[in-house]
C-alpha cells in the first residue's frame, strides 16, 4: 500500500458534496475555462429528460458550457431520443471525445445512473413534478421548464423536495439572466417611477381548435408513459404536438402560465414579493366552446397585493408567433415598459438614472444555463430559483382558478391556501392516475 494523501477525484467529491449538503464548496473557476475543457471525468454529467424542440435547445445550451458532460437522454418518443442522440454524440465527435449518450425512455432508470450529477427536465407541464422531486431525492442538481409546475401542490412539493435533499435548482425562466429585465426591476424597486401602484402585464392568448384527430398511437411513442399521471385520453397527434398539450388543461394551463410564468415573474421580483403572492385575485377568460384545446383563449384578471400593488394581466387575442408583451409598470412619479425587445419610460430620465453602491442590487446573471451550473461548482444561490419561480407562477394558477369559476379567490400567501372556498381550495391539487403520485 502507498503511503501517499488519498485525492478523490472531482466527481467523487460532487457526488459526496450533494448527497451530504453539509459544507459549500468550491472549484476554481479558471479549472473550468471555456475553451479548456476538462477531461470527461472531471466534468459535471447531465441527462435530459423530454429532449422534443425546447429540451434539444436547453441541452445544447448547457453543453455549450465546459463543465458539462451530457451522458444520456429520456423522451417517449423514440425520434426525440434518437435526435438528441446525434446532436449530443455529434458535438463531442467535434472536440475529439467520443462520447457514448444513453437514451431512455423511463426517466426512472435515467435517474437511478449513480454516474449523471445534475439532470435537465424539458418535458410537457403535467410531467414536471414527479421528475424533479425524484431528481432531488437522488441528489442531483435540477434545471427545470417553465412552468414550474402543473398545480400549486406540485410546486409546493418541488420547493420543499429542494430545500430538503439541499439541491441545486434552477427554473428556465431565462428572463432573470437578461440585463434589460434586471434594470427595469432596479430603477423600480429602487423608487424611480415613485410608488407603484398598478402593473399591467400583457401575454400572448392560448390557441384554439376545431378538430379532435383521434386516431391510432404511431409506432415509436409511449403513449402510455406520455400521459403518465394525467387522466387516460383517446390519443390524437394534438395532444403530444408542442402548440397542442400547452392548451389543454390536463397537461398545461395555457398561456395563463406559459407565458404568465416569465412576465408575472418580473412583476413579482421588481415588486419584491418573490417570497410572497397577491391577497385576492378575480378575472374572466374566454374559453373555446368546441374542439380539443380548452383553455382561456384570452383574459384579463387582477391580482391584488397587501402593498396596495394591482397586477393586471391581460390577453388580447388567440396565440400569434408575432405578438405584443411586456411588462408596465405605473407609479405616481412615472411609467417604464420592458419587454424582450425593449426597455423605455416616462419620463426619459428615468432610463439615465444610475443605481447606487447602496441602493438594491438585484442578483445578475447574464446568463442562465451557466449561472445553473456555477450554482453546481459553488452551491451559491442560482438566478432563478425552485422557491421564487413557484411563487410566481401560483399567481397564474390562481388566475385559472378564478377564471374557472367565475368568482374572486383570497388567498393566503403565508399559509399558501384559499380562505373560505373549500371547491377552489381543492383546485390547488389534482389526481394522478395510478400508479403514479407525488
Amino acid at each position: 500500500m502507498h503511503n501517499r494523501e488519498f485525492r478523490p477525484t472531482r466527481r467523487e467529491w460532487l457526488k459526496t458534496s450533494l448527497a451530504a449538503v453539509t459544507l459549500p464548496y468550491i472549484i476554481r473557476s479558471t479549472s473550468f475555462a471555456q475553451g479548456n475543457r476538462p477531461a470527461p471525468s472531471d466534468r459535471i454529467t447531465l441527462g435530459a429528460i423530454g429532449v422534443g424542440g425546447r429540451g434539444r435547445g436547453d441541452l445544447q445550451g448547457l453543453m455549450n458550457d465546459a463543465r458539462i458532460q451530457a451522458v444520456a437522454v429520456c423522451d417517449v418518443q423514440a425520434k426525440n431520443c434518437q435526435t438528441a442522440v446525434r446532436i449530443v454524440n455529434d458535438f463531442y465527435a467535434k472536440q475529439g471525445q467520443p462520447n457514448g449518450c444513453r437514451e431512455y425512455t423511463d426517466f426512472r432508470e435515467l435517474l437511478a445512473r449513480q454516474d449523471i450529477d445534475a439532470v435537465l427536465i424539458a418535458t410537457p407541464d403535467h410531467w414536471h413534478a414527479i421528475p424533479a422531486i425524484q431528481a432531488c431525492a437522488s441528489g442531483k442538481a435540477v434545471y427545470c421548464e417553465k412552468p414550474l409546475a402543473l398545480t400549486i401542490e406540485q410546486g409546493q412539493k418541488m420547493v420543499q423536495a429542494a430545500r430538503r435533499y439541499g439541491v441545486v435548482f434552477q427554473t428556465g425562466t431565462q428572463q432573470r439572466s437578461e440585463e434589460r429585465f434586471r434594470r427595469a426591476c432596479e430603477l423600480v424597486r429602487n423608487g424611480r417611477v415613485g410608488k407603484i401602484h398598478t402593473i399591467e402585464v400583457e401575454v400572448p392568448g392560448s390557441m384554439q381548435t376545431d378538430r379532435y384527430d383521434y386516431g391510432p398511437v404511431p409506432e415509436g411513442l409511449d403513449y402510455e408513459m406520455w400521459l403518465g399521471p394525467a387522466p387516460f385520453a383517446p390519443y390524437s397527434p394534438l395532444r403530444i404536438d408542442p402548440f397542442g398539450w400547452r392548451w389543454i388543461f390536463d397537461y398545461a394551463g395555457g398561456c395563463v402560465t406559459d407565458w404568465g410564468a416569465h412576465h408575472m415573474d418580473i412583476a413579482q421580483w421588481a415588486m419584491g414579493t418573490t417570497g410572497t403572492g397577491p391577497t385576492e385575485i378575480e378575472g374572466k377568460g374566454v374559453f373555446p366552446k368546441r374542439g380539443l384545446f380548452n383553455t382561456a383563449i384570452h383574459w384579463r384578471y387582477e391580482a391584488r397585493y397587501a402593498n396596495g400593488v394591482k397586477v393586471i394581466c391581460f390577453a388580447k387575442e388567440e396565440f400569434k408567433h408575432q405578438y405584443p408583451n411586456g411588462i408596465h409598470f405605473l407609479g405616481d412619479k412615472g411609467e417604464l415598459f420592458v419587454n424582450r425587445d425593449e426597455i423605455r419610460s416616462n419620463p426619459e430620465s428615468i432610463l439615465k438614472e444610475q443605481i447606487g453602491p447602496e441602493e438594491i442590487q438585484l442578483y445578475k446573471s447574464d446568463d442562465h444555463y451557466r449561472n445553473f451550473v456555477d450554482g453546481i461548482v459553488s452551491k451559491k444561490p442560482v438566478a432563478a430559483p425552485v422557491n421564487e419561480a413557484h411563487r410566481s407562477v401560483t399567481v397564474c394558477h390562481l388566475a385559472n382558478i378564478a377564471m374557472r369559476l367565475e368568482r374572486m379567490i383570497r388567498w393566503d400567501p403565508d399559509r399558501e391556501r384559499i380562505v373560505g372556498d373549500d371547491e377552489a381550495q381543492r383546485m390547488l391539487s389534482r389526481p394522478m392516475r395510478s400508479p403514479w403520485r407525488l
